[in-house]
């Protein structure tokens, strides 16, 4: 084969013009009067996450046009001290500026009224204050109880929820939304499900993952159902195996007390990594609803062939970052990191390769890798399709054609991509690959919806298709519960290396893919 002095591939943008880009297809305002009520208000969450989403909500009308928003918290603060705290987390905000008399309108809608969670009376008391609240102007009494704290307070909460009567749905609907981890192995998980259900029913219940509000997640649904060009060719006979990636360039942040004693597994991998390969490898639902579409990526849990722990090094590989580089400035190593020991043996980056029993992806490789402190913050799906099965062009040819492959790029830039083979003008025969490329901010206009906002939307429709199910919940943890058993009970029964902040992560992590003749997508 000829040599082609630039080997990049091409870029085949897929663009549209001001004039030809569409505005998101939203849904119309929710018309239900509604209470929102977060419980760890005077967290960081709240401020940095929770109440910008719901601003953005509101000035773009997606809000109901009755609500309010209760704060909760063991901190003593009053409802100016509250208003004051988040008008200066969004006067902060660079893409809310020019919006004060805007957000001056919405923080005249919020509360705050100090609980301790642990304080039965003081429910008492905020159900009182409730219904004042709504009897001046907000009928109904739906509520969302949205739990932003710690999960060791997730069953004081919901138990005195209960029994103060809170959960109850007289007369409007009670929502809960609890954020991960759920759980932390296969028991508490199960023993958590059991004491949220004595108070609150399964449709009552948002497990959320945000991951699952970003545009490209959901946009897999479509693309392989809405487009009859794929759906044939998405399985076994022409997938030769499927790459999903979460990399990271922070650390742990002010995360510690926390990360050391989960680490990237817990953190990531029992609820994103596994929840995006369930969406890849589903089967169509009978229909986009909530229920079917559940039923089908519970059964792509179900299907995952449990990693065997005599052999667990050919399945895992796990890291941990050593000082280094990012963006050309020096950080420290996890160890290094305040509140971590000197010999912390937790992994801050996994890769795991599974395998699906069932029809259509028999023998498939799914790889998932997922770590801090790498080179760039990337998170993408990557379906490679099987190489040509007839090497036509080997008399013209010296090469092999490299495969196709499908992008989903879930962040930073929400896209897709599609590499083809394509014949070079001139008198030889040379290939080059082209990069069929669609991202969202060249095609769309306006007002969009981050992953927040579209799981705080869905809590408001009370639509569960976005929400993790309690069986999921139960699948996810029985695949990696006894991997991190057995990893805790002997830290070197799996493999483990330190790698340096600012690479690709460690060498541990591409001999596992490498034995199988393969090598991960660079960062």
């Amino acid at each position: 084969m000829a040599k082609v002095e630039d080997s990049s591939p091409a870029q085949a943008t897929i663009k549209a013009t001001e004039r030809e880009k569409k505005s998101p297809c939203q849904i119309e305002r929710a018309t239900e009067p509604c209470a929102i009520v977060i419980f760890g208000a005077s967290g960081d969450l709240t401020k940095r996450k929770l109440i910008p989403s719901l601003f953005r909500l509101y000035i773009n009308g997606l809000l109901p046009s009755e609500f309010l928003i209760v704060g909760t918290g063991r901190k003593d603060m009053g409802n100016d001290a509250f208003r004051d705290k988040m008008k200066k987390a969004l006067g902060n905000d660079s893409a809310f500026k020019n919006k004060e008399n805007k957000i001056k309108e919405f923080l005249s809608t919020l509360y705050y009224e100090q609980l301790d969670y642990s304080d039965l009376t003081a429910y008492e008391k905020l159900s009182h204050k409730l219904k004042e609240l709504e009897s001046e102007g907000i009928p109904g009494g739906n509520r969302i109880y949205y739990l932003s704290t710690p999960p060791s307070v997730y069953t004081t909460i919901t138990e005195n929820l209960g029994l103060s009567h809170l959960s109850m749905e007289n007369g409007g609907w009670r929502r809960i939304v609890i954020e991960k981890p759920f759980g932390r192995d296969l028991d508490s998980a199960r023993a958590l499900n059991a004491h949220i259900r004595h108070y609150f029913k399964e449709n009552q219940i948002f497990r959320i993952d945000h991951y699952l509000g970003k545009e490209t997640v959901q946009d897999i649904l479509m693309f392989r159902f809405a487009n009859s060009i794929f759906e044939p060719i998405w399985d076994r006979r022409y997938i030769d195996h499927v790459q999903i990636t979460t990399a990271e360039s922070i650390g742990i942040e002010n995360r510690a007390g926390y990360y050391d004693k989960s680490g990237v597994m817990r953190d990531m991998f029992q609820n994103h990594m596994l929840q995006l390969v369930a969406l890849t490898a589903m089967e169509p639902p009978a229909a986009f609803e909530a229920d079917a579409v559940r039923d089908e990526k519970v059964k792509v849990l179900r299907s995952i062939r449990p990693i065997p722990l005599s052999e667990i090094n050919k399945h895992l590989a796990l890291g941990q970052y050593d000082k280094g580089a990012i963006d050309d400035n020096a950080v420290i190593s996890y160890r290094d990191e305040e509140d971590i020991k000197d010999n912390s043996h937790t992994a801050t980056y996994a890769a795991i390769k599974l395998y699906l029993d069932n029809w259509r992806w028999k023998g498939v490789p799914f790889y998932l890798r997922s770590g801090k402190r790498l080179a760039r913050r990337k998170t993408e799906i990557a379906v490679q399709f099987r190489h040509v099965p007839h090497f036509m062009f080997r008399n013209v040819m010296e090469d092999e054609i490299n495969p196709n492959t499908l992008v989903f790029t879930i962040q930073p830039d929400e896209g897709i991509k599609l590499t083809l083979q394509t014949k070079m003008p001139g008198t030889k025969v040379c290939l080059r690959e082209v990069v069929m490329d669609f991202k969202y901010k060249d095609f769309y206009s306006g007002a969009g919806v981050d992953a927040y906002e579209r799981v705080l939307i869905d809590c408001l429709e009370g639509d569960h298709t976005l929400f993790v199910r309690e069986d999921g919940v139960d699948y996810a943890w029985k695949l990696l519960t006894p991997v991190l058993e057995a990893i805790e009970s002997d830290p070197k029964s799996a493999p483990f290396e330190m790698y340096e902040s600012g690479s690709q992560g460690p060498e541990l992590a591409d001999r596992l893919i490498g034995k199988d003749g393969r090598k991960w997508r660079g960062l």
